[in-house]
């Protein structure tokens, strides 16, 4: 029996249903649009599902045309609120960002013009083209979802997500993100290629005339009700030998020979906030871990300072390094 594998065997048995009735319908409309607009990558799917049932932030990371921008503008729709765009490039200003104040002729005083981070959902589409000026206007947003400006500071959607997309091969032009707008997301996604029958599913459904699918543009949950889902999933179970095997786990990612930043404190905590989403999506109210391990990979990767190609390998090493309890 392999770590992943390995559980309490009544755990496995007698999975809790209790709490998730109310919740399940909106979630299977969520998972129904989101697959609808991305064909054939229902993992990924599942991990954004994840991602924000635990008020994580999002960073899609992979080569140009696969979907990132098209499923991030499908997870803005099935939301609803307020959704805003912002196309970052070099000359992109923080002030293009977070808003500015402006005098106002008439009335002889200041007046402050947001910026589309005001929104429940921001898309900042090919975010490693902005400056590191630029993308410090992010950091205060994604961590306390308020902005400060000219010592004036504004509260930002309880709701608020930030959903970024990059091109991982294209160095010019681009800026690498820094370590502490990394901490910030809670998952790196890679969506890579269909397999063969989705992209045949794909040209057939782009044969004759072209009609907007009103399925994945119509929002299945707004703002208010998307909190108490969340606050609902904060509500999961986690163990204290689970919390432990999750403390271990980051102990041993400051100590991996590879890794030259360990997982922070507030990683660790996005990481029990994503597996109790996970464990939420599997219909039970306590975490296993199992969950731990599911979203390992996604949570480590974007923050660990590691080399693409041998990320996953890391993260295996980690998960394989330290023991799984066994829950009574």
């Amino acid at each position: 029996m392999t770590k992943l594998e390995t559980m309490n065997s009544k755990n496995q048995e007698a999975p809790s249903t209790e709490g998730h009735c109310q919740y399940q319908s909106t979630i299977d409309g969520l998972r129904l649009s989101l697959n609808e607009a991305l064909i054939g990558k229902s993992d990924i799917v599942e991990l954004v599902l994840a991602c924000v049932l635990s008020r994580g932030h999002i960073l899609f990371d992979d080569l140009p045309g696969l979907g990132k921008t098209t499923l991030a503008k499908a997870v803005a729709r099935v939301i609803g609120g307020r959704f805003a765009r912002v196309q970052c490039t070099p000359d992109l200003l923080p002030g293009d960002i977070t808003g500015f104040n402006i005098f106002n002729q008439k009335s002889r005083g200041f007046e402050f013009r947001e910026g589309p981070i005001f929104s429940d959902v921001l898309l900042a589409d090919e975010i490693n083209r902005a400056t590191p000026r630029t993308q410090s206007a992010l950091f205060e947003a994604m961590a306390e979802r308020q902005v400060t400006i000219d010592n004036q500071t504004y509260p930002l959607s309880d709701s608020f997500i930030v959903i970024a997309t990059q091109n991982p091969v294209e160095s010019h032009g681009a800026f690498p993100l820094p370590e502490a707008q990394l901490d910030r997301f809670s998952m790196k996604l890679r969506i890579g290629y269909p397999d063969p029958s989705s992209e045949l599913s794909m040209l057939a459904a782009n044969v004759g005339p072209q009609e907007q699918n009103p399925t994945a543009s119509k929002a299945i949950i707004d703002p208010a009700q998307l909190q108490l889902l969340q606050q609902h999933v904060a509500g999961v179970g986690v163990d204290v030998n689970v919390q432990r095997y999750l403390v271990d786990l980051a102990t041993a990612t400051r100590n991996h020979r590879d890794i030259t930043l360990g997982l922070s404190p507030r990683g660790l905590l996005t990481w029990q906030r994503a597996a109790q989403a996970w464990a939420h999506l599997q219909r039970r109210d306590f975490v296993v871990p199992d969950d731990i391990q599911h979203v390992a990979g996604p949570i480590l990767e974007v923050r660990l300072a590691v080399d693409i190609d041998s990320g996953p390998k890391i993260v295996k090493e980690i998960l394989d390094s330290v023991p799984v309890p066994v829950l009574n």
